[in-house]
């Protein structure tokens, strides 16, 4: 691919067009689900913490927006059954419209951008879309938009992929890959991310999750959410904390070492999440008023990749996690890393170093669309520095026919989403 020139790579992208025309991508076939959307998500829950399952399927029964996040299996299945361009990139994976916050660069800097890959994996560039889509619709109609305005929503995260898509394609490859999104300061939504953010730090966290006890402070204990663990559980999490450390670069290894951890506790999080093992330690470096809160995740195998025929395993799924984030931000954790405990994959980071997202509720009104638009800028940056600008823009074009075909798409998953939240509600998996 990189041997090609530039005129070559646009004519490959262009050519995909025969493979899947750019008006055929509203096309559902709910019919050949190889399960109920019930079985599918069941199957993947395989080796949760059973006790958390149920917790899992009350979440999703909020609403149809939180049965989205939780469904993840079941739109991988619902896609690989229809044709593909082929043209692959690194996907986040559960691209929806929480998946994107604002959270600390290295350097300090408050930025906002994708920052959830518990589901990223190579795969069709459009399958990142149609997600955003559906999402767009579900969040839209939650935050009281007419189906009309939400659709609009989806179409203009659509157009401003493609438009940026293709001015991506011709900068410089170094442009290309730092580029910054400027769409994010005029979005009320990433504003009051960024000022949540600012609020979130070490301290506050410290303050939130920990409380006094007879030598500093501890984790309070907040159940089912928040649990303190202790003796040989505790001692696992930390033995898996060294197995981390060996993985980071020498500069954030060294900074790291000089924070002791002094408790350990299992936490509940998400809502695709839930049920898996994820634990939080707190450290502390120069005294207590230097606490630093990292999480260690476990990381199953993307829902993806049962319906990609040439995904290879990966070694380890903590590691996927942090390969596809790095590939597609721009500015990632300093402490991001992989670490196994027991026979489980998990990914480490940090603990709510100064991250915000947005509630639904900021998508009311006029707001909706301009964070569409953000979105689709933060997901065609993602997927430029990941595969080839040139090839996607060759397909793409102008994007009209192409954004109008997603956003319709997005209805129609829309509607289906809300069907198969019905039947959860009627099932006896959220009966008391």
């Amino acid at each position: 691919m990189h041997s090609a020139t530039v005129k070559e790579r646009r004519a490959l992208g262009q050519a995909r067009r025969k493979q899947l025309g750019r008006q055929q991508h509203d096309e559902l076939k709910v019919k050949t689900r190889p399960a109920t959307a019930l079985e599918l998500i069941d199957r993947a829950m395989k080796g949760r913490v059973p006790a958390l399952q149920s917790l899992k399927w009350q979440l999703m029964a909020a609403s149809p927006f939180a049965y989205f996040r939780g469904a993840v299996p079941v739109m991988a299945a619902d896609l690989a059954v229809l044709p593909t361009t082929g043209l692959a990139t690194q996907l986040c994976g559960d691209a929806h419209v929480r998946n994107l916050g604002a959270f600390a660069a290295p350097d300090g800097r408050l930025v906002f951008d994708i920052n959830d890959f518990d589901e990223t994996i190579r795969g069709p560039f459009e399958w990142d879309l149609k997600r955003m889509a559906a999402s767009l619709i579900l969040a839209g109609r939650e935050a009281g938009h007419k189906d009309s305005s939400a659709r609009a929503a989806a179409e203009a995260c659509v157009i401003r992929y493609c438009t940026l898509m293709n001015t991506l394609a011709g900068l410089p490859v170094v442009e290309m890959a730092r580029y910054q999104v400027h769409r994010v300061a005029a979005a009320t939504p990433v504003q009051q991310a960024l000022h949540k953010a600012e609020r979130a730090t070490s301290a506050h966290t410290l303050e939130q999750l920990t409380e006094p006890a007879t030598a500093g402070r501890r984790f309070r204990q907040i159940k089912p959410t928040l649990e303190r663990i202790t003796g040989q559980r505790a001692a696992q999490v930390l033995a898996g904390l060294d197995h981390y450390k060996t993985r980071l670069d020498p500069e954030h290894r060294h900074l790291l070492n000089f924070y002791r951890p002094v408790d350990v506790a299992f936490k509940v999080v998400g809502t695709g999440s839930v049920g898996l093992r994820d634990y939080c330690i707190y450290l502390e470096g120069n005294g207590a008023g230097d606490p630093l809160f990292l999480q260690i995740k476990e990381e199953a195998s993307s829902a993806w990749a049962p319906w990609l025929s040439d995904a290879h395993p990966p070694a380890h799924n903590g590691q996927r996690v942090v390969e596809g984030q790095r590939a597609m931000q721009t500015a990632s954790d300093p402490f991001l890393g992989w670490t196994e405990m027991g026979g489980r994959q998990f990914l480490v980071r940090q603990l709510n170093d100064h991250k915000g997202s947005i509630e639904i509720e900021d998508l009311a009104d006029g707001n909706l669309e301009a964070y569409a638009e953000v979105c689709g800028e933060l997901l065609a940056r993602g997927h430029a520095r990941a595969s080839d600008p040139v090839q996607l823009a060759g397909y793409l074009g102008p994007g009209d026919g192409f954004a109008e075909a997603v956003a319709k798409f997005g209805q129609i998953y829309a509607d289906q989403t809300e069907k198969d939240w019905q039947l959860l509600k009627r099932s006896t998996k959220v009966r008391k």
